[in-house]
């Protein structure tokens, strides 16, 4: 039994994987898009429902408009690189809301919140665009699908552990249970969300300077974001995201690549 609760593990990993179209690698994909994406949906429109959505603001519609525009920048990406179907279950949206909550975030499937408390820190279009190069790259991405994937195999993993000390005392499978729960946690999840979250970034940045947006601009945002924090937070190993500091140093680096990116594509002059 307990052979053939690892086989059927060991199945998963290889039959049910999809392709990062930025990356070209394999990626988890136990739950089907066509199960996630309804669920992303009406899970976006019960948070509009429950929030204050802000329409008809100059920031309200600059938020869709740059999306409008990252996401234009995205399907010539996809469709010059061999994914021109790739967006077509999507339906992208963007909407602001009333929130002193400094952050933003992407349903899969092209759903976009930004909260209003974020904005100061943005400061301009051009640090919207840098945050929503990074929110429509999470959707392009699948990084949702691979979260609920990883977690459905973090249980399914523990799952096998416990019932392989099914017969042990209990204090063993305790100890079991405690040394998985903060290992798996601590060694696999949390790196798994930071380089998501890399990805995002780099992939965002590329987005940002197709659609005329400057890149070397970016590494400004985290250092705002590093000032509207105070400049805590936890040690990086104990986060789902790289540290403002990891951040800055990655975005610029990375400006000048994705610039030459956007020039491939006819883009010359940023703002």
């Amino acid at each position: 039994m307990k052979k053939l609760i690892i086989v059927s593990v060991l199945a998963l990993l290889f039959t049910n994987c999809a392709e990062n179209p930025f990356t070209g690698k394999k990626t988890l994909a136990l739950v089907p898009n066509n199960e996630i994406l309804p669920m992303a949906f009406q899970q976006y429109d019960q948070v509009l429902k429950e929030s204050k959505v802000v329409n008809g603001t100059k920031e309200s519609k600059m938020i869709k408009e740059v999306g409008r525009k990252i996401t234009l920048a995205a399907e010539k990406w996809l469709d010059a690189n061999g994914y021109k179907n790739y967006t077509d279950n999507y339906q992208w949206e963007y909407n602001l809301i009333e929130s002193e909550q400094i952050n933003a975030w992407a349903m899969p499937g092209g759903k976009v919140a930004f909260y209003s408390g974020i904005l100061p820190v943005a400061e301009s279009e051009t640090g919207i665009a840098t945050i929503m190069g990074h929110e429509v790259a999470h959707a392009l991405a699948n990084h949702g699908q691979q979260r609920m994937s990883a977690g459905t195999l973090q249980e399914t993993v523990g799952a096998v552990g416990a019932a392989a000390l099914s017969g042990e005392d209990a204090e063993k499978q305790e100890v079991f249970n405690v040394a998985y729960g903060m290992g798996s946690q601590v060694l696999v999840m949390l790196p798994f969300s930071r380089k998501h979250e890399t990805e995002a970034d780099k992939i965002g940045l590329t987005l940002m300077a197709m659609a005329g947006y400057d890149p070397a601009e970016a590494p400004n945002l985290w250092i705002r974001m590093s000032e509207a924090s105070g400049g805590g937070g936890q040690p990086e190993f104990l986060s789902t995201h790289p540290s403002n500091e990891t951040r800055i140093n990655n975005l610029t680096k990375w400006a000048e690549e994705a610039k030459q990116t956007a020039r491939q594509f006819g883009v010359t002059s940023f703002k």
